[in-house]
């Protein structure tokens, strides 16, 4: 079954945060929330949400600040909430990246319809950039098996290759050596689990900034390899 998309509500308002949240869990929506501009800093990059909810007028960091703040690092599909009618107020929002906005009051039917239709046309957008995979700095073309780190092509052979795309893949999955030489040579391969460790190391030398202490490919003690974001 896949995952209930994750929305975090921002409000200083208790009252919009009960009805927004009980309203988008009965849509089927998993929530979390924030009532303030740095906590909602801070959840954003804790619980990865699918999409923010963000009202404008915060304490502490305003709802356009928040927002600018997450654009610099983040493509999360946002939703604006206004108590103010004015136009300067919604246009300067879609400006600084907001992806819709809706105005306070609102009703739930129109919250739950905005969110589902944002996140129809999040996934319509990665649709359409299937085949490319960016982490940090690293981009793997899976049409081309094109790697680059930087902007600058990366020479990989093709078990290296695989090996790669296929940890990037599953981000956070931890593989045994075994399931990597499993799923590599689907079990023509007989000889040392090494292999994969002799691969990672070259990996490594040709990926991260400092193979010594590597970013993307992680080594979990006692179990095998994971590549984490």
């Amino acid at each position: 079954m896949s995952k209930l998309p994750k929305i975090l509500i921002v409000d200083d308002e208790p009252s919009i945060l009960e009805l927004a949240s009980y309203n988008l869990e009965q849509a089927g929506f998993k929530v979390v929330t924030a009532a303030d501009g740095n906590t909602a800093l801070s959840k954003a990059d804790i619980e990865k949400p699918d999409l923010i909810i963000l009202d404008v007028m915060l304490p502490k960091l305003d709802g356009f600040e928040v927002c600018r703040t997450l654009r610099a690092k983040s493509e999360v599909p946002i939703l604006m909430l206004t108590a103010r009618k004015e136009e300067v107020d919604r246009v300067l929002g879609l400006e600084l990246g907001a992806d819709d906005y809706l105005t306070k009051p609102f009703s739930p039917r129109e919250l739950v319809a905005r969110v589902r239709a944002i996140l129809r046309r999040t996934v319509e957008k990665q649709k359409n950039n299937e085949g490319i995979i960016t982490i940090g700095d690293l981009v793997i073309n899976q049409a081309s098996h094109v790697v680059k780190v930087k902007g600058k092509q990366v020479e990989l052979t093709l078990k290296e290759y695989q090996l790669l795309n296929l940890m990037a893949e599953n981000r956070g999955l931890v593989f045994s050596r075994e399931a990597l030489l499993e799923r590599l040579w689907e079990g023509e391969y007989y000889g040392d689990t090494r292999t994969i460790d002799v691969h990672i190391r070259h990996l490594r030398e040709k990926i991260e900034h400092d193979p010594g202490n590597p970013k993307y490919i992680v080594t979990v003690r006692g179990v095998g390899y994971k590549f984490q974001d």
